[in-house]
Formats: structure tokens, C-alpha cells, sequence
């Protein structure tokens, strides 16, 4: 007798009986089925939340597969960071396939939009496991938001595929990762009130470059209807040649041959990441600070699983019909000098010389035709490539026959909590998405008005257009889709507004410059 086959259905009962009766308050545990097997999470603030989800399995630099458990997966915490350089030891192999959901139904038939966050940090770093993501308050709008880990950096970009055999199929397993994530999630759609043929996927720098990867996947299509991306127009460096020589220099470096390359997948991931750092060195040379290109183990444009590098200028042909928000933050990643007590007019001309040279006197007009009202420290410290980037490739996929919206925008908005001298820098964006205004790395600050304005607004923003492919909030104009003869852009501020053709003059020397 199978007195664990008799026993569950009894406790899930039990489980559903109680849950059914204890009401809304914190305790409540809520307890589902998944695909892979029952969960138990929590719910806070009307909101059912579910950490440390296991949408994956996989032998280490194969693709992954479904994976399934036993039993009843407690769900409360979430899970362990995606293998990466060591991050005060919050990173683990465990870590690679886990996914966290925030909701307001269950088993419901509400049809809510899906936005999945694809995490930021290249493709070598970060997690989904961090407080401005979390998803209570982007979930109170009515959303189902699921936020992902997948495999990075040499786990989850080594080429080894010219060994042949099984290896062929290890040329991006860690984008392979998420397409199985959004598999997963349109799977189990329904289960957490959510619309399977409505997912938005979004996400920040490297997250943003994951997205406009998955743009150019032929697996992912189908799997999502709209993406965001956000401060992440960078071309990545690989191409096939490249980092199939990087998998054999690895091989060679750790002594290995195509007759015992099993053994890789027993090495210690220390040694792992630092003879590929070494190999990764001497084929790409030294990392330059600012570099417009995604550095590093990233995809790979194999005609396969990748067509083509996304932001060159464009995507590929299956992105034509995919609304698509993007947009920037005034400064990004450049130097700021706001808190520079000895910046000053001169200090301002000499910085813009050594920059931009004999165009320095262009570049100023330019940028105070877009600006009037700008600092030179603004002008010093305004982001020099990312608009560039991003203005390029709206410009080029708008242009193109049938595509579905293009919507830009940039973020100008600074907090009046910006004790630092930050300005409006890279993921200032990603607190104001979520409606999670007070988180004290970001400066937005405590009990600060403006900052809870600029927060609903933009999540609004975010939710609308992940609900009917149309970015809007309360009270600010209609956002008007972008074109290569309107340039249209949305500017996010304590007064939001279109502008057109606004800054024009500037983004041509910039995007020249990059060239």
C-alpha cells in the first residue's frame, strides 16, 4: 500500500480547507500545484507570494529540462543566487533555475497580464533575489509578476559545441534558461490568475539585453507578447568564431581533451571561473570601462538558437510583431560631478575638451538646445551611448514594415534624497517600476512625496502597456508611439510629457562617436 500516494491528496485538502478559512490575514499559506509539483507560500498585503520556485534542471553546460519533486516544496524564501563570482557566499549551483511569483488570485479566472523581470548585471552577475524587485507592490496592480535566475557567465555561456556530440547543443544555455522560465510560467499560467498569451517580459542593463536577445530567438517566439527594456542597448562582443576559441582554450587550460571533456563537469567552480577569466583575457583583451558592447561570456549568434546580435542596429524579423518600450536615465553609467566642490566653469570646459575634443563646442550647443535649463555638470555627466544605442535601433525596427509600437522614453527625474551627488543613474529606474520608492541604495528615501508620485506613475506606465501594449498613467498626456520621423520621446520627471526631434543634434554626435 502507497500510504505517500493516499496521504497527499488528504493533506492538500486539508490545506485548501484552511487557507479557505483563515481569511486575509499574514498567515495565510497558500498551497498549489504546479507542473512540477505542490508548492507552499504566503501571502502579505493581499498579495500571494511564492520564492525559490524550481522551473529547471540540468547537468552542468547542457541545456535545461522540466524538473519535478515529491512532496510539498516550501516556498517562503527566496532561494540562493545563480553560480557567479562570489557574492558573500549567496551563491550557489542551486541557484540557477529558480523563479519567485507575486499575485492576487489563485486558480481564478481574473486573466491577469504576466511581466517576467529578467535580472540585470551582464551576463555575469546579479540576481532576481533583490528588494527593489520585489513584486508585492507591482502585483497589488493587478499583475502576475515572475522574477527569474538562469545560468551566467561561463556556466551559462560556454562555448564548447566544437567538441561535437552532446556538447553542440552548449552554445547558450543560460538564454536557453529562460526560454524554458517563460515556458514554464505560460505553462502554470493559469494556476497563479494569470493569461498565458499575455507575458511581458522587462528587464534593466544586462536584463535589457537579455530581452532584446530573446527578440532574436526563434525558441522563445510565442512565448511573450511585449517587452521592456530598459538602459540595455548594448551589442554583445561574441560572435561564433570568437567563443568557440574561448571553449577550446578553456578545454586546454584545464588539461582536458575531447576524449575525457566529461570531467568539466566535476571541476570546482572556482577554478572553473578563473582559468576562463584567464582564457577570456587573452582572446578579448582587458575590459574598457564604458565599453558601448556587452563584455564577456555572452550569447553567441549561432543561425540556431541566436539569428543575429540584437542592437545592431536592429532585431531580427521576430520581433516585428512585439510592442516594445525602451528607454534610458539622463546620466547612466558617466562620471557625475554634483558633489565635485572643485568643479567648475573651467574644470567643465577642460572635461568636455579631453571628451569630445574638436566637436566639444558642437556637443555644447547641441546639448543646450536638448537642455536649456541643464548644468554643466549635467552636460559632463549626461549619458554619452545608451540613448545613442537605443534611439538607433527604434530608428531602424520602426522602420520596418507591420512592426508592432516602439515607445521611448528617458528618465530625467532625480530624487530630492540624492545626498551622493548620483543624478539620474543606471537602475534608478528599476525601485520606480516596481512602486518600491523607498530603498535606501537607490537614494530615494524615506517619507519623500515626489519619490511616491514618480513611482505610481511609472508603474502604472509599466502595467498598462503589459496589459494592452499601451504605456499610460493618470493625469500625463498621451504617450505617442515612436517613429523615425517623429522621434517621439516620453520624458519621466516630476512633470511628464512628450518631446520630439528634442534632441536630435545631440544623439548624432554621440552615435558618431560610436562608430
Amino acid at each position: 500500500m502507497n500510504t505517500k500516494s493516499n496521504f497527499l491528496p488528504i493533506y492538500f485538502a486539508l490545506c485548501c480547507a484552511l487557507f479557505l478559512l483563515s481569511g486575509c490575514n499574514k498567515e495565510v499559506l497558500p498551497i498549489v500545484q504546479t507542473s512540477g509539483g505542490t508548492i507552499e507560500g504566503y501571502k502579505t498585503e493581499d498579495v500571494f507570494v511564492f520564492k525559490g520556485i524550481p522551473y529547471a534542471e540540468s547537468e552542468r553546460f547542457m541545456p535545461s529540462v522540466p524538473t519535478s519533486w515529491d512532496g510539498v516544496k516550501q516556498c517562503k524564501e527566496y532561494g540562493p543566487w545563480a553560480k557567479q563570482a562570489e557574492r558573500d557566499g549567496r551563491s550557489s549551483e542551486d541557484g540557477n533555475f529558480l523563479l519567485n511569483i507575486f499575485t492576487k488570485g489563485l486558480n481564478d479566472e481574473e486573466k491577469r497580464p504576466i511581466m517576467m523581470w529578467i535580472h540585470g548585471g551582464g551576463f555575469a552577475s546579479g540576481s532576481a533575489n533583490a528588494d527593489p524587485t520585489e513584486g508585492v507592490h507591482l502585483a497589488q496592480k493587478d499583475v502576475v509578476l515572475v522574477s527569474i535566475n538562469h545560468r551566467l557567465d561561463v556556466l551559462g555561456f560556454l562555448d564548447l559545441s566544437d567538441f561535437g556530440g552532446k556538447w553542440e547543443q552548449t552554445v547558450n544555455v543560460g538564454m536557453i534558461d529562460i526560454i524554458n522560465a517563460l515556458k514554464w510560467t505560460k505553462e502554470n499560467a493559469e494556476t497563479f490568475g494569470g493569461d498565458p498569451e499575455n507575458i511581458t517580459i522587462f528587464g534593466e542593463s544586462g536584463g535589457g539585453g537579455k530581452v532584446g536577445t530573446l527578440l532574436c530567438m526563434p525558441e522563445a517566439k510565442g512565448l511573450f507578447q511585449k517587452a521592456i527594456i530598459e538602459s540595455g542597448a548594448k551589442v554583445n562582443i561574441t560572435t561564433s568564431e570568437v567563443s568557440k576559441q574561448l571553449g577550446k582554450n578553456v578545454v586546454a587550460e584545464l588539461g582536458l581533451t575531447a576524449d575525457n571533456l566529461d570531467e568539466i563537469q566535476k571541476i570546482d567552480f572556482d577554478t572553473l571561473l578563473k582559468v576562463s577569466k584567464k582564457c577570456q583575457a587573452e582572446i578579448l583583451g582587458p575590459r574598457t570601462p564604458g565599453s558601448i558592447k556587452m563584455w564577456g561570456y555572452c550569447p553567441t549568434n549561432d543561425g540556431k538558437t541566436l539569428l543575429q546580435q540584437p542592437y545592431t542596429p536592429e532585431f531580427s524579423e521576430l520581433a516585428k510583431d512585439i510592442p516594445v518600450m525602451i528607454g534610458t536615465t539622463f546620466n547612466e553609467l558617466e562620471r557625475k560631478v554634483y558633489n565635485d566642490s572643485t568643479f567648475n566653469h573651467e574644470k567643465a570646459e577642460d572635461m568636455l575638451k579631453q571628451i569630445y575634443g574638436d566637436e566639444a563646442e558642437a556637443f555644447k550647443t547641441a546639448f543646450h538646445e536638448a537642455f536649456p535649463e541643464g548644468s554643466e555638470a549635467d552636460m559632463v555627466g549626461i549619458d554619452s551611448n545608451i540613448r545613442a544605442l537605443s534611439l538607433a535601433t527604434a530608428d531602424a525596427q520602426s522602420c520596418k514594415e507591420g512592426q508592432a509600437p516602439i515607445y521611448v522614453y528617458l528618465l530625467t527625474w532625480v530624487s530630492d534624497f540624492d545626498t551622493e551627488g548620483s543624478g539620474c543613474y543606471h537602475s534608478l529606474d528599476i525601485p520606480l517600476a516596481f512602486n518600491n520608492p523607498y530603498d535606501e541604495r537607490y537614494q530615494v528615501g524615506e517619507n519623500n512625496p515626489k519619490a511616491e508620485v514618480m513611482a505610481n506613475i511609472m508603474s502604472d506606465m509599466w502595467v498598462s502597456f503589459a496589459r494592452n501594449g499601451k504605456p499610460s498613467a493618470k493625469d500625463v498626456e498621451e504617450w505617442v508611439p515612436y517613429t523615425k520621423e517623429n522621434r517621439a520621446t516620453m520624458i519621466l520627471d516630476n512633470k511628464c510629457g512628450m518631446k520630439y526631434h528634442f534632441d536630435d543634434s545631440l544623439q548624432e554626435i554621440l552615435y558618431k562617436r560610436l562608430k
